[in-house]
């Protein structure tokens, strides 16, 4: 379970994040939504230990500045950090003997998984932004964190990419995981969150569980698009 708690992060007098609290469950893909500039990026930097902050941040009741919570974490950003000199298959190698896993099989299904056997060779430098995606989500994947974060995981993406990864989510779901999403793309996400955070100037405004047998309640978008644009917000 991640909780986060009162969190404030300033950059000298700009508030990026405002006493921001809220809680993903286990077994629970939580989105995080807000138009550019809401402070999605440095919460999410925040929650991984990337940033000094006020306030509190545990991951299954850890500090998550310990290692013993940062073992337990897996990271797929933006914009893809991709060693130039290093190949597609050494990237995994390296997080493989980084995190001391015996089976290789777990690499090779993922480099199958997401097409990535034929590009093997290639070094970070000569991917494209949607290939070096892939080779991001891989070696955040293989190490099996019990929680991780994505940070507008589908841009650059195939169709066939997008597929599986939809299908990943399901299934850390299912296995207990603890997944955080952050995006603006509102269609990326509509058909498998639990709960949805949304972000606008530094802030927490809306909190909103997918109930889909209440009928009444405002779909994600509607809500969305109110707070955002100030409407009945």
């Amino acid at each position: 379970m991640l909780v986060v708690n009162s969190v404030t992060k300033k950059y000298h007098k700009t508030v990026a994040n405002d006493n921001i609290s809220f809680k993903v469950d286990n077994g629970e893909i939580a989105i995080l939504l807000g138009p550019n500039g809401a402070g999605k990026s440095t919460i999410i930097k925040s929650i991984l230990g990337l940033l000094k902050y006020e306030g509190k941040i545990e991951l299954d009741g850890l500090d998550n500045h310990s290692i013993e919570a940062k073992r337990k974490m897996g990271y797929v950003p933006e914009v893809p950090a991709l060693y130039d000199m290093l190949t597609v298959e050494e990237h995994l190698e390296f997080v493989r003997r980084a995190y001391k896993i015996e089976d290789k099989g777990c690499a090779e299904a993922l480099l199958s998984r997401f097409e990535l056997e034929d590009k093997r060779k290639k070094l970070g430098k000569e991917l494209s932004k949607g290939m070096q995606q892939k080779v991001s989500i891989c070696c955040a994947l293989l190490p099996n964190p019990d929680f991780i974060v994505f940070d507008e995981p589908m841009v650059g993406l195939d169709p066939h990419a997008i597929k599986e990864l939809k299908g990943i989510f399901t299934e850390l779901k299912n296995q207990g995981k603890t997944v955080l999403i952050s995006t603006h793309m509102i269609d990326t996400v509509e058909d498998y969150w639990d709960v949805a955070y949304i972000m606008k100037n530094g802030k927490i405004e809306a909190t909103q569980y997918n109930n889909k047998t209440d009928t009444e309640e405002k779909s994600l978008e509607q809500l969305f698009f109110e707070i955002t644009e100030d409407k009945n917000a």
